[in-house]
C-alpha cells in the first residue's frame, strides 16, 4: 500500500511550523510523500533536508491544483481519506481503508473546502473535540500500520540508539549510508 498526505490550504506566513510538522509525521509514520497545495520551497528544502538525513525514501511534492491531484490519485485507483473531527470514528472505519489499497490521506490548514467532503471516500473523525492536525495523522497512521511503523528502522546519515537512560546518536558518513 502506498501512502500519500495532501496538506490543503498551506499559508506560508502563518502555518509552516504546523506544515512542517505535517511533513515530518507523514514520513516517520510511513507515508511516502507530502503533496504540498502551494507553493513554499523553503518548507519543502527543510522536509527533504531531514529525509535525506535521518533516512527513508520520503519527498515533498508541491502542486498547484489539489482538485487535479485527487482526481489523477482517484483515476490510478487510489482512495482518499480525509481527516476531520466530524467524520466517522477511525475505530469503525480502519478495517476497511487498511484493504482498500494506495491511500491519499487529505490534512487541512484552514477550513476545508466543502468538495474534499464529496470526494474522499471516508471522511474519518480522529475524535470528536478540536485538536491538531498533526496529532490526526499520526493517530491515523499509527492505528493504518497497527503500530508496526514505530518498530521500522530508517538508514541514514544520522540515527538513534534507542536507550532508557542515555543519547546515543551514530553519525555516518560516506559510503556507510544506506
Amino acid at each position: 500500500m502506498r501512502v500519500a498526505v495532501l496538506r490543503l490550504g498551506h499559508r506560508p506566513e502563518r502555518d509552516k511550523r504546523i506544515t512542517t510538522h505535517v511533513g515530518l509525521v507523514a514520513r516517520a509514520f510511513g507515508a511516502e510523500e507530502m503533496l504540498l497545495a502551494g507553493r513554499d520551497e523553503k518548507l519543502v528544502a527543510g522536509i527533504e533536508d531531514v529525509a535525506e538525513r535521518w533516512g527513508g525514501d520520503f519527498r515533498v511534492k508541491q502542486v498547484s491544483s489539489w482538485r487535479a491531484e485527487t482526481r489523477r490519485w482517484k483515476d490510478d485507483g487510489g482512495r482518499i481519506v480525509h481527516l476531520t473531527m466530524y467524520g466517522t470514528p477511525l475505530s469503525k472505519s480502519i478495517d476497511e481503508i487498511r484493504r482498500s489499497g494506495d491511500l491519499m490521506v487529505v490534512v487541512g490548514a484552514e477550513k476545508v473546502p466543502p468538495e474534499i467532503y464529496e470526494i474522499a471516500d471516508w471522511n474519518v473523525g480522529v475524535g470528536n473535540q478540536p485538536h491538531s492536525e498533526v496529532a490526526a495523522l499520526a493517530v491515523f497512521l499509527d492505528r493504518l500500520w497497527e503500530g508496526e511503523v514505530l518498530e521500522r528502522g530508517f538508514r541514514g546519515k544520522i540515527e538513534v540508539v534507542p536507550s532508557s537512560r542515555f543519547k546515543t546518536v551514530i553519525e555516518r558518513r560516506g559510503e556507510d549510508e544506506g
